[in-house]
């Protein structure tokens, strides 16, 4: 009795499931190289130093006048809205 060959779903996971681990792998790299060029330049990572919620919505508040009256464009507006957003905590 011939022994059964591996299927073609099977090889594709395997391949997939390296794929995933390089891709994993280049990211940690990255991001390590990431940290030694911060630790390189004297940058410290955002740890402990980050602004509470109140004050980032106090700058989107800031951010929302100065468009309003005109001292910044609206992609300036967006582009500083989004930042700020972004670095809002999720509880």
């Amino acid at each position: 009795m011939a022994t059964q060959r591996t299927s073609f779903n099977k090889l594709q996971r395997d391949r997939d499931k390296q794929e995933k681990a390089a891709a994993k792998r280049d990211r940690r790299q990255s991001r390590a190289t990431a940290t030694d060029e911060e630790q390189a330049l004297g940058e410290t990572p955002a740890t402990g130093n980050e602004p509470s919620a109140q004050e980032l919505l106090d700058e989107v508040e800031k951010v929302h006048r100065q468009f309003d009256a005109g001292d910044i464009d609206f992609e300036t507006y967006e582009n500083t809205k989004t930042l700020l957003l972004s670095q809002l905590p999720v509880d």
